[in-house]
Parts: C-alpha cells; structure tokens; sequence
C-alpha cells in the first residue's frame, strides 16, 4: 500500500509540473481498450471490392476507398462505445501477418518480379500476389502457404524465412493508419502490430541447417524503427501481439522474448508497450511475461480464468494489467458478475489507475452487430451480444465499478432469462445427459449401415466429415458433380451414372475420384463403403487423412 501511495504521489508531481491536469484526472479512472475489431464490413463490403478489384472491375483507388470508409466506420463504432484506447492496423485487406511480412519487407524471393518485370504493378498487387499467387504477365508463381491461426477457424500466410534472410522497413500502412485513426480519435489511437518474436515463431523456414528465432537480432533495428516512427507521429500507448505467450516455449524462445524487449526498452523511451496474449493462460511463462520491461500486459481471463491469482502474485509495480473479461470468441452476453469478480479482485491489489477492461482478445472472430439481425428470435437475441455489443459490454462494466448498479441489474435478468428459458434447457435432455454412463462411451453403433461397415472385411473405421472433400477429382467428376447440385439428381441417378465410368480398378485414382460428391450427399460415403467391401482383389487405406483407397490387384 505504501508504494502504491508513493508511486502516485510522484505521479502527481511530474504531471504538476507539466501542468497537464487532464492527464492528472485521466490517471486515475480505470480505463478501457479493445485489441481489434471485425474488418470485412457490416455488408461484407470488403470481401466484395477485393473480388472486383481481382477480376478488374475497379481500380486501386476504389479498393482503397471502401477500405478507407471500413476503417472509418470501425473507428466512429467504437469512438461511440466510449473505449479510451481504440485499435489502429488492426485493419488488413487480407491477413495482418500478410501485412507484417510486408512491413518488415519479408518478401519471398519469386515474388520480386511481380513488381520489378511488370512496372504497372502496385504494393497492392505484390500483396495479394503473396496471398494468392500471380499467374499472368508471363509470369506463375504459387502463392504463400496458408495455415490456421492457432486454434481459431481464421487463418494467415505463413511467413517464409531463408538462413540469410534480410529485413527492411518495406511497407508503411502503419504509419498511414495511424495518422488517419489520430485525426480521428486523437490520443485514443492505438497501433496494433504482431509482436517480434511471435512474428518469426509464426513463420517456417525454408531452408535446413537455421533456426528462425536466430533472425531476431536481424529484425529488431526495424521493429525500433517502426516504434520510434510512430512515437514521432504521437502514439502514447502501442500494442504487441504476443500469442506465443500463452504456448509452450523452449528456453530459447524464452530467452528470445527477454532479449526483445530489453533491446526495445533501450533503444525507445516515451512510449507504453502493451504486450497482449490470449486464447490460453500465461501458465509456466507467468514469470517471463510479468518480467519483460513493458507498461502493460493484456491477460485472456475467459479462457484462462485461473492465472489471475498467480499473476497478481507476481505482477510489478507499475505494471497496468489489462483484463480480458469479455469473450471475443462468442456470441453470447457477458455476465457481468462473474467479470466484476476478477475486476474487482484486480482492484484490491492494483487500484483502478492500472486496470483495463478489455475482450479476451481481438473481436475479430465476432459477427458484427446484433441489431439489424432481425429473424432472430426476440426472446434468444436478448441473450446475444455481437462484437459491437461487446464494446459497450466493455464500458458498461467500468459504468457499473463507478456505480451504475442499473446495467448490472439488466444484465442479471438476460442472463437469467436464458438460464431459465426451455428454449435453452429442456428436461428430457437434461435426464438423457444425466443417464449416460461410462459403458456409453464405448457401445456399438446401432445403426445398420454402421454396423455394415464395421463388419465388413476392410475393417475400416467411419469416415471423419472433415476429410470428404479431400479425396482426388477428375474432370469427368466434378462435371457430374455440379450437374448433380445444380438438377438435383436422386441419389440412384447418381449411382448408375458413376458406375458408368471407366471400370479399370483406380487407374490413376479416378475411380477413387467418385468419392468426391459425398461433399453433396454424405449418406453416399456409407455406401462407397459397402461397394468397396464386395470388390474382388484386396484394399489397403493409407493413413494420412484418407486421401486415397488403392486395390492390389
């Protein structure tokens, strides 16, 4: 308590003697942020100009136009909401690791003539070539490798890395967003960039006989450029993505975070580092990430409830812990009591000047806004919040710590609105849940087809649906498909037209190829199954993914 009263009486003093007496107020009221907000457009207006701007049917400007008035709209949503730190960069055309490699001038080697062999081509094009490949002007090259984006559905161009790979400050979207965020919302902006070392952990080397974490002493010089720049253009607070943070790390990639931050720590002065993880707790890297020498830490308590009793064990004075206490990966309400709980608890070590109300992570993965959805049932919609309706979760739940008890009593009749709503829990499925034994987890499938299958003398397993769509295709087949989406062919229909194809057992896996319009029908795959059994000859199943069924003849 005496160091905390000591911490804020310097406070006091140096902000006196600036005679900045809004700071002075500013200092000491809880403050709100968001990590990043959806940016595809309440009308997918992204996703549209990228496709015309694609097929040619407008131009750089006009791309750049809608995306402009996204960022715009974005901007003014959650200047609304009332957030005092408001995300800038966040916003990508693309992927936001596509637009690091980029900024940090990653750029694969195959794709330097797409901008030096054809002089018309802008950054944009060199872009989207990156995430998409470029095959005209001359010119086939493969796109980037694609993968998901830790355990979420999104996912990101992977960065491609050489032993002498080389960084320079290429791209400068940063510095443009960031003024526009700033003419906008003033002090409130708050860039967002992927942090140095999660960046490199992201990435894939393309070359044997190197590390990737050893190019961070080549790619820090730019991320302290890009830091001192924006410090320059007045950023007060920037936020470092560090999601690696909540992963299992080697000593190494320890030590690398430890090196990272000192290197920024002594090389920048006058700006606040925000360092955020989420989707899992800081578990055994509690220690390291309370150690890094940043202003702020951003913590997942929705995934991670657990870690905040350890964490403010171990946080450092004048540390500002940032709370994410409203699920960012979700459609549902927040219950502001279980929140104020860990707000609350947060409090009582930390006091309100170094406290954020925050979502869990990026509103990214949310749908956009609730209120236009208007075939929703009115009863199941007041249960709901969408990524614009988390932003005033946010606020709400600092309104309520200064004593606004009406939002929390709103918000306990939704919540108890849906918990004791038959639309929500039905009896029956309650006692069903309630009888299931552990002799369940291990019966026999009652279902005849099911049972075929597995006594059938291939012995094979049910096929996951995840890997229908993975078998191989041929022309003749994916003709067939489409005109059995497009005339909806009754399955028997379907079945003498495939057995119409060449009869060579797997030549070349185009028999195998019939099994692509399970995509459409997936009661087909038990009866591919059934089919295969009565073959004459052996089968064997590889292993990988089901890809391929081939007969030993």
């Amino acid at each position: 308590m005496f160091q905390r009263i000591k911490s804020m009486a310097r406070a006091i003093i140096r902000m006196y003697k600036a005679a900045d007496y809004l700071t002075i107020f500013k200092t000491f009221l809880m403050q709100t942020q968001n990590l990043g907000y959806p940016r595809i457009g309440s009308q997918r207006q992204l996703k549209k100009a990228c496709e015309q701007y694609w097929a040619g049917t407008i131009d750089f400007r006009d791309l750049q136009k809608t995306a402009f008035k996204i960022r715009e709209e974005n901007w003014n949503t959650q200047l609304e909401a009332g957030l005092d730190l408001i995300p800038c960069n966040d916003f990508s055309l693309y992927d936001q690791v596509l637009d690091m490699s980029l900024m940090l001038g990653a750029i694969p080697q195959r794709f330097v003539p797409v901008l030096t062999d054809v002089k018309t081509n802008t950054e944009t094009d060199l872009y989207f070539a990156m995430a998409r490949g470029y095959q005209k002007d001359g010119l086939d090259i493969t796109a980037m490798e694609m993968t998901k984006w830790l355990d979420t559905n999104y996912h990101y161009m992977v960065p491609e890395f050489t032993a002498g790979q080389e960084f320079k400050l290429f791209s400068e979207k940063v510095f443009g967003e960031y003024v526009a965020a700033k003419a906008l919302a003033g002090e409130r902006a708050k860039p967002v960039l992927i942090g140095p070392v999660s960046y490199l952990l992201l990435g894939k080397e393309k070359e044997e006989g190197f590390d990737k974490i050893d190019l961070l002493q080549k790619i820090l010089p730019v991320y302290v450029k890009v830091l001192t720049r924006l410090r320059q253009l007045g950023a007060g607070w920037i936020q470092l993505d560090e999601p690696f943070l909540a992963l299992d790390l080697s000593e190494k990639e320890k030590e690398a975070y430890r090196i990272a931050y000192r290197y920024i720590a002594r090389e920048i002065s006058g700006i606040k580092i925000m360092v955020a993880t989420y989707f899992e707790g800081l578990q055994d890297n509690t220690r390291l990430a309370l150690g890094l020498p940043v202003a702020g830490l951003h913590i997942d308590l929705v995934r991670a409830p657990e870690q905040l009793d350890e964490v403010l064990a171990r946080v450092p004075d004048q540390l500002v812990l940032s709370l994410g206490v409203v699920d960012g990966r979700n459609v549902w309400k927040n219950c502001y009591e279980r929140s104020l709980s860990f707000i609350n608890k947060a409090m009582e070590k930390l006091g309100k000047e170094r406290i954020m109300i925050a979502p869990s992570c990026s509103l990214l993965h949310s749908p956009i806004d609730l209120e236009p959805e208007n075939s929703i049932d009115p009863e199941i919609k007041n249960w709901m919040a969408f990524a614009r309706q988390k932003l005033n979760e946010v606020t709400a739940l600092k309104q309520i710590v200064e004593g606004n008890e009406r939002l929390l009593q709103i918000n306990k009749e939704a919540i108890q609105s849906r918990t004791r709503s038959g639309k929500a829990h039905k009896k029956a499925v309650k006692d069903r849940v309630a009888a299931i034994t552990d002799a369940d987890a291990t019966r026999r499938s009652s279902f005849a087809a099911r049972r075929a299958l597995q006594h059938s003398r291939l012995k094979l397993p049910a096929f996951p649906t995840t890997t229908i769509g993975s078998f191989p295709q041929t022309d003749d087949i994916r003709r067939l498909r489409a005109r059995y989406k497009k005339e909806r062919l009754p399955a028997g229909t379907m079945r003498r037209l495939l057995k119409r194809q060449p009869s060579k057992p797997f030549a070349g896996r185009s028999r195998l190829a019939w099994m692509c319009w399970f995509t459409v029908n997936l009661s087909a795959m038990i009866w591919w199954s059934i089919l295969a059994s009565s073959w004459r000859g052996s089968c064997s199943l590889l292993t990988v993914g089901y890809k391929a069924m081939e007969a030993v003849v």
